[in-house]
């Protein structure tokens, strides 16, 4: 549809008339033009609509991030669509199976019997108030692929109406949604800020964290105008225990960035330092227990295989990309830190080779069982995860490798000559070597340390109990 011109009639009878001289009628807007009070209206009947838990929600992309937000919409209230363009995953939900860790099938029948609606269709969407984004946001080559942001985009634009609120919540660099987002949508002929709104607020799910979820983890909002800030705000207030607001949509998408990068970089210092440790006779997890004593001025990372997920491998090199690109410079310290945890993997199996050889034995033929697969504990999202790197490194040298992770599914495709199988004291006995990669709850240590003839501990879970191996 071509964009809307002054004067002329635009989509759901709304006008935009210039103004010159005194006001035709009413109270204007800062913007001295009627287009204000129009939105002003709008914003208000949008708002009601939240506060009396009568808007209809739509979130588009049902995975890690976007499923848990649909259940809690329905939880509170809002009728709820939620929009994925996997028609398997659809068909998974509609009948009550979640695929998402923190999501139990029960949770998830729950909301289907109080009113939540997955679809792969969006013309269900049409009529809806608010739409978040949620979708992936990977890299491809060292660059950041947007296109399921650009696609949703489009998707959300095919069903706008005005006084609707579009938030982006998938991580990206700043300016996106300015400069994406908000072009597609106003392709409609509906101008943000005036006939819609739209904003920014960055997701921050933390999968298998059993201590802060969406609800009590502040949620930080943004808005192209105060208006938009206005809108989304109020949602997410219906939705979290505390917002927090900031003053443009740069500053949120750089929030998430931010987040991520502060950790990625001191998860590197300590993986650097333990290899340099390791070289200096020093045993680095005695070091980072004594130095968190310190009650202020330091903040406790500890070392592992490297890093995995969608945010650790990956937002910081948005925010990399997006400085280099804007300013011509590069951020040193997130090539640097992304140098040392990719190369994790690799130093750990080194470690493991040469255990291996002081006990006579070759990486070659050895029986090398790898405790963990997902990314991080208690959670079965192996997205990026080191402990495929791992196994890949520790195959391409011609070990013999099973994996045990009890939250993978049986159907999980793990890298070629990777089984899946239980772990049994039987099976970590015959075992060359055990390499802990995750530090699952399920895992026992006192089964690991009794039954296993030699082991890696890469997440230092086994060191106040006796066992025969190294804590990397």
């Amino acid at each position: 549809m071509p964009k809307a011109t002054r004067g002329a009639p635009k989509r759901h009878g709304l006008w935009r008339i210039p103004c010159r001289g005194p006001a035709p009628f009413g109270r204007l807007g800062a913007s001295g033009t009627v287009a204000s009070l129009v939105s002003a209206s709008l914003l208000d009947s949008l708002l009601a609509k939240l506060d009396e838990r009568a808007a209809t929600v739509a979130i588009v992309g049902q995975g890690y991030v976007g499923l848990p937000v649909a259940m809690r919409c329905v939880e509170v209230g809002h009728r709820t669509l939620g929009y994925e363009v996997d028609a398997r995953r659809v068909a998974m939900l509609r009948a009550g199976h979640s695929y998402v860790g923190d999501i139990p099938d029960d949770q998830l029948r729950a909301a289907l019997a109080g009113g939540y609606t997955p679809t792969d269709q969006i013309g269900d969407l049409a009529g809806f108030d608010v739409a978040v984004i949620s979708v992936p946001t990977p890299l491809a080559e060292g660059i950041p692929d947007l296109s399921f942001v650009e696609s949703a985009s489009h998707a959300v634009a095919r069903v706008l109406r005005a006084g609707s609120v579009v938030i982006l919540e998938s991580t990206t660099y700043p300016g996106t949604t300015d400069e994406l987002v908000r072009p597609i949508l106003e392709s409609t002929g509906l101008r943000a800020g005036e006939d819609f709104f739209l904003g920014y607020s960055p997701e921050r799910i933390d999968p298998g964290n059993a201590m802060f979820g969406f609800v009590n983890t502040p949620k930080v909002v943004s808005g192209i105008d105060a208006d938009s800030l206005r809108a989304v705000d109020a949602f997410f207030s219906t939705l979290v225990d505390k917002t927090v607001p900031v003053k443009s949509c740069r500053e949120a998408e750089l929030v998430k960035l931010l987040e991520n990068t502060f950790r990625h970089v001191n998860i590197a210092l300590v993986n650097e330092l333990a290899m340099f440790a390791d070289d200096l006779g020093v045993d680095i997890w005695n070091a980072i227990d004594a130095a968190s004593t310190k009650p202020f001025g330091y903040m406790r990372f500890t070392p592992g295989p490297g890093v995995g997920g969608h945010c650790l491998p990956i937002d910081p090199s948005y925010l990399s990309w997006s400085v280099k690109r804007r300013s011509g410079h590069p951020f040193r310290f997130v090539e640097l830190a992304n140098d040392v945890n990719e190369h994790m993997p690799e130093y750990v199996v080194r470690r493991a080779q040469r255990m291996l050889n002081d006990r006579g034995l070759a990486v070659r033929g050895a029986r090398i069982v790898l405790l963990g697969f997902a990314y991080k504990a208690g959670t079965s999202d192996w997205r990026e995860s080191p402990s495929v790197a791992v196994a890949d490194l520790l195959a391409e040298l011609g070990a013999d490798i099973v994996a045990c992770d009890p939250y993978l599914p049986a159907s999980a495709e793990l890298p070629a000559q990777t089984e899946l199988v239980e772990v049994t004291a039987e099976l970590l006995a015959a075992a060359d070597l055990v390499v802990l990669l995750v530090d699952h709850p399920e895992f026992d240590p006192d089964l690991v340390c009794r039954s296993s003839r030699l082991v890696l501990d890469t997440k230092g879970v086994l060191r106040s109990r006796e066992f025969v191996g190294e804590t990397l």
